[in-house]
């Protein structure tokens, strides 16, 4: 039982990420909007954008989360000395 609500609780989460990913593209194509943004799946970026400056902004977002991951990872490692 538990594990089929760790299941879904994922899969609702997934479902959430996509629909607000989907509704921002959709959204801000007559408005000149634009949008970008990282999805990090443990050290690895997942970078869009709607236009090239927002992705470029969106890869620098993720070598900062990249590094700060390291930080931490390397942080942690040297707490269990």
């Amino acid at each position: 039982m538990r594990e089929v609500l760790i299941v879904a609780g994922l899969l609702l989460v997934l479902i959430g990420f996509m629909l607000i990913f989907v509704g921002t593209v959709i959204g801000s194509e007559g408005s000149g909007a634009e949008t970008g943004g990282v999805i990090m799946i443990g050290p690895i970026p997942i970078v869009f954008g709607t236009s090239r400056r927002m992705a470029v902004g969106a890869m620098v977002l993720a070598v900062l989360l990249m590094a700060l991951w390291l930080a931490f990872f390397v942080f942690s490692m040297g707490m269990k000395r």
